[in-house]
């Protein structure tokens, strides 16, 4: 399929670099993934053209500034990456969007640089990956928590996508993986953190104050499609605090769109195609996490889909989501 858009896809400026490298991959391939995610011109939009992707939407690497303590430094290299990613786009227009890098230790403080990003410099939504290190290591911070509801007002407001992204736990919080420090990050972690944070947000009563949010996360689902009708079928039983007005599949099912990105298996696309509309399912590579390669050639062949599914999952769900103009 050629014309695809793709909205899974990291690179990174210095400063964000060597968080990077205990989740990259080994260390033989460390210097080809560097200069891969500091390129956006030659490289990337080669792998680009080769692939049948016509058009991606960037995002910093994480853990990024979720992982700077100070809230003045996260800022100051957050607006460092917008900027950059703004000037990548204004080079390649018809090539590249952006979503903003966002610290939010501050609630107030995000909402006014995701403003800027998209006011000022045309971005399409942000990324944030996963929770918020906020003064100390220790001290981590969800977005479900009621301190962030003057941030969600304004995406709310604004009427863009959040991107929800992977990170590891922290080492006091993750017992449970000690002396297997494989399961962290991509192979298994990364799911786990980033559905639960999913799901805080759909128990929270945050989809109930805000109807138009809209919420993306990748790799299929982090796992929520697999376990969707287990969640509601359990919380008839025992509700415990749980704030939502409704069942909770139905606020995942109204309110998240899903790619993807690095999860390019038939079983699971058809999981998430059955329990999720078409509409909010979603092309996406994860490069340079992910080759672009494997990506399409996995996903232009991939017969769960029709071929009229296939352009409106690869194309036109991501035009309408973003509001793209490229057609």
């Amino acid at each position: 399929m050629q014309s695809k858009i793709a909205f899974e896809e990291h690179f990174a400026i210095k400063e964000t670099l060597e968080e990077t490298r205990s989740f990259a991959g080994d260390s033989d391939v460390w210097d080809d993934f560097t200069r891969q995610i500091l390129d956006l011109d030659t490289e990337r939009l080669g792998h680009m053209d080769d692939t049948g992707i016509e058009f991606a939407i960037l995002s910093l690497n994480a853990p990024g500034v979720q992982r700077i303590l100070d809230a003045g430094e996260a800022m100051k290299v957050a607006r460092k990456a917008n900027e950059r990613m703004a000037e990548a786009v204004a080079k390649h227009p018809r090539r590249y969007a952006a979503l903003a890098a966002l610290p939010m230790h501050d609630p107030d403080a995000a909402a006014a640089e995701l403003t800027r990003c998209v006011g000022k410099l045309g971005f399409k939504g942000c990324m944030v990956n996963g929770f918020q290190q906020v003064g100390n290591a220790e001290n981590v911070k969800y977005y479900d928590l009621p301190e962030y509801r003057s941030f969600w007002a304004t995406v709310s407001e604004l009427d863009v996508p959040f991107y929800l992204h992977p990170r590891m736990q922290i080492p006091s919080r993750a017992q449970n993986y000690e002396g297997h420090p494989w399961l962290m990050s991509s192979p298994w972690g990364f799911a786990v953190e980033t559905s639960i944070h999913s799901l805080r947000l759909c128990g929270s009563g945050l989809f109930d104050e805000y109807p138009n949010l809209r919420i993306c996360i990748g790799h299929l689902g982090e796992n929520i499609p697999f376990g969707l009708w287990r969640l509601d079928a359990r919380m008839r039983f025992s509700r415990r605090s749980y704030r939502g007005k409704r069942l909770l599949g139905d606020y995942f099912r109204e309110h998240f769109h899903i790619t993807t990105s690095g999860n390019f298996n038939d079983a699971a696309f058809r999981c998430t195609l059955e329990v999720l509309d078409n509409d909010k399912v979603h092309f996406s590579a994860d490069y340079p996490f992910e080759r672009m390669e494997d990506a399409a050639v996995w996903y232009d062949a991939t017969d769960v889909v029709s071929d009229a599914q296939r352009r409106k999952i690869g194309r036109t769900n991501a035009i309408k989501l973003f509001k793209l103009d490229l057609d």
